[in-house]
């Protein structure tokens, strides 16, 4: 909810999303999802790259392709996209700066933590093990495939924080979409927006999280 930062030591779980708050892939994937889907016949820039998918489910993603360009071009684009994506996250894929020290203090001061977030489990291993993340979360990373509904459903934190065995009213999502905050106020959970990513912070702020501007500032 919209107000003063939450004291993070008193939460009973703290959720992290992956893309853009944990490692900084959106920057890299959207430039290439905007130039491919361009160079295939939807001209997109990258704010509308950013408006229309991030936050949502590549199923959510693959659906609209389809229904704009057909079945065939969509899996085109898909397979574009991740050889494209690949290639650019092997040369400059790293951590969302403060990340790595935030979550260490939080596990310094006893608060458990987890990863829920709208990509599958071999992207999140494959991009939280480039940025040394994937440690610090093993056995404890759940993603939208599991459910029936992604973002900006409530679904997916809500199994997070059932399978964590924690009351999703003393969770605290930390979430740089829309659609992902949307999802964890609809779990009556409190949501922090992270304002250093490609959303504007007014959208997160309406949508209802209070907005941070950097990792730092979260650190118990």
């Amino acid at each position: 909810m919209p107000g003063e930062l939450a004291d993070l030591r008193g939460a009973g779980l703290v959720i992290f999303d992956c893309d853009g708050v944990l490692v900084d892939t959106e920057r890299l994937i959207t430039v290439v999802e905007a130039r491919v889907i361009t160079e295939l016949g939807w001209p997109m820039d990258q704010a509308e790259v950013v408006r229309r998918w991030m936050g949502r489910s590549a199923a959510e993603q693959h659906r609209e392709v389809a229904e704009r360009l057909g079945d065939e071009v969509a899996g085109l684009f898909a397979e574009r996209v991740h050889e494209e994506n690949a290639a650019a996250e092997e040369a400059e894929l790293a951590a969302v700066e403060g990340v790595a020290e935030l979550v260490d203090a939080l596990d310094a001061a006893g608060v458990p933590t987890c990863v829920a977030s709208s990509g599958t489990h071999d992207r999140m291993r494959r991009t939280l093990g480039l940025t040394g993340l994937w440690d610090r979360f093993e056995g404890r990373i759940f993603s939208a495939s599991e459910v029936e509904h992604g973002k900006p459903a409530p679904d997916l934190f809500l199994h997070a924080a059932r399978q964590m065995g924690v009351d999703p009213a003393r969770t605290v999502v930390i979430e740089d979409s829309v659609p992902g905050v949307l999802a964890g106020i609809a779990a009556g959970m409190t949501v922090l927006g992270y304002g250093g990513s490609l959303v504007d912070p007014a959208l997160l702020a309406e949508a209802g999280a209070t907005v941070f501007p950097t990792m730092a500032g979260l650190a118990p």
